[in-house]
């Protein structure tokens, strides 16, 4: 994951935004938020990826290996990713300062 998403502006509580500053981009609403979706999808999994590799690094495994036990470490790690702001949120915010790239395909298959 990139640091930016860590140090990004997105809100981490809930907010209302122009709908008009969301499609300007698209001239269309609904294309803009199926950008947005796909582009939050990509960053849940990349937290989630990193998350997994954090915990793994402090997991301790006993010798019956259904067993793992979550230990000080993990839970600081995990209470640090659940302080971040929501994919959601930092899909809108990419989206809002023009750092998303996208392409219309339509236009594309015309030319």
């Amino acid at each position: 994951m990139n640091t930016d998403l860590k140090k990004s502006d997105a809100p981490v509580s809930t907010v209302t935004f122009n709908r008009n500053e969301i499609d300007t981009p698209t001239d269309n609403i609904y294309e803009a938020i199926a950008i947005i979706s796909k582009r939050a999808t990509q960053i849940n999994s990349e937290t989630k990826k990193e998350l997994l590799e954090k915990l793994d690094e402090f997991a301790t495994y006993t010798d019956n290996l259904d067993e793992i036990f979550e230990n000080k470490e993990q839970i600081e790690v995990s209470k640090f990713y659940e302080r971040l702001p929501k994919p959601h949120a930092l899909a809108v915010q990419e989206w809002l300062e023009d750092k998303i790239y996208y392409r219309d395909t339509k236009s594309d298959s015309q030319e």
